[in-house]
């Protein structure tokens, strides 16, 4: 394919070869210096020059990558890494004393946040600790009309005229979504995905999270977190018995302009959602946001005990109904082998 002569066909067979060739001589091929093929003398672009594949891209986005860092992790290192070199110079000379509980040979501390389970207060306290990192440490100050509240403002209040210049406080983030957290009912899970989506928003968007739009993104990426976590979602129109001054043309619009913007991408795999939760445990531990630690006693063995059984139960019948004819090193769960008898 590709030649003059083949066979299947004659150099005069067929007058489109010859006009072909008459082309390519008045526009003759540039080369360049290095990717010169020794053969024909022309300068041959490999596919991976002209465009990026789309799995390449999704490499470095922490929230379809589960081996990608998360965002605000790396963003509130510079803060993190300020706060121990402060507490190292204010406790150099003095003895500080012990504010975090460590287990012992007769006393062990666990809190009652678990992957599967996290606790609601502390984790909706790491989630807006993250979102504060990435207003404060941010690149710029790119957004969008939809997301601004200068455009369209979440109360008919006067705001301060510093309002959309300042940086919020973790305060007052966390004071706005623990509201819409407690009048919507939602869980622990449901912020964990919320911070997901918003970071996958600044990504694919190629936006920034700024005192004028964050109210309106962290909204949005709940309204959509919690539609497609909880079994019985909030719909829009309860949204705005919560924030009086919003309609529900306008959160309707809003969530379209997020799944757009999203690509409709609202998968969020396992091994993301661990990432996030565990990522959000360091958050918690280098900014002194420690789980409450209570000590292990016997009704809290027992339940955790009860936990882990049915945990375990529930991977063997899995185990059992994925084997079919055949089984395989990864479905051995739960399943007995017979003793070889050796005469």
């Amino acid at each position: 394919m590709g030649a003059t002569v083949s066979c299947c066909m004659s150099p005069g067979g067929s007058p489109k070869l010859a006009r072909r060739a008459v082309e390519l001589d008045d526009y003759p091929i540039t080369t360049t210096g290095d990717d010169v093929s020794e053969d024909t003398g022309t300068y041959l672009q490999h596919i991976s020059d002209r465009e990026v594949p789309d799995e390449l891209a999704q490499e470095s986005n922490p929230s379809d990558n589960a081996r990608a860092s998360t965002i605000f992790l790396n963003k509130s290192q510079t803060d993190v890494r300020e706060k121990r070199r402060s507490n190292y110079l204010s406790n150099h000379h003095t003895s500080p004393g012990l504010s975090k509980k460590y287990s012992s040979c007769s006393t062990i501390f666990l809190d009652d946040s678990t992957v599967s389970l996290p606790n609601l207060k502390s984790t909706v306290k790491c989630v807006t600790l993250a979102i504060y990192y990435h207003i404060k440490n941010r690149d710029s100050n790119r957004s969008l009309d939809i997301f601004d509240e200068k455009i369209h403002p979440l109360t008919r209040e006067k705001v301060p005229e510093d309002y959309y210049s300042v940086d919020p406080e973790h305060k007052l983030i966390y004071r706005f979504v623990r509201t819409l957290f407690s009048s919507a009912q939602l869980t622990a899970e449901c912020a964990i995905v919320t911070l997901v989506y918003l970071e996958r928003l600044l990504t694919y968007a190629e936006m920034d999270i700024c005192p004028c739009n964050w109210k309106r993104i962290v909204l949005g990426a709940i309204l959509l977190a919690s539609k497609v976590w909880d079994d019985q979602a909030v719909w829009n129109v309860d949204y705005c018995q919560i924030l009086k001054d919003i309609t529900v043309e306008d959160m309707n619009e809003m969530e379209r302009h997020f799944l757009e913007l999203l690509q409709f991408n609202i998968n969020v795999p396992a091994s993301v959602y661990a990432k996030y939760y565990f990522d959000l445990r360091s958050l918690a531990d280098d900014n002194n946001l420690n789980f409450p630690l209570e000590p292990l006693d016997n009704q809290r063995a027992t339940k955790l005990e009860a936990i882990s059984r049915l945990c375990e139960d529930k991977y063997k019948d899995l185990g059992k109904v994925t084997i079919r004819r055949s089984l395989s090193a990864d479905n051995l769960v739960g399943v007995r082998t017979t003793h070889a008898v050796l005469s």
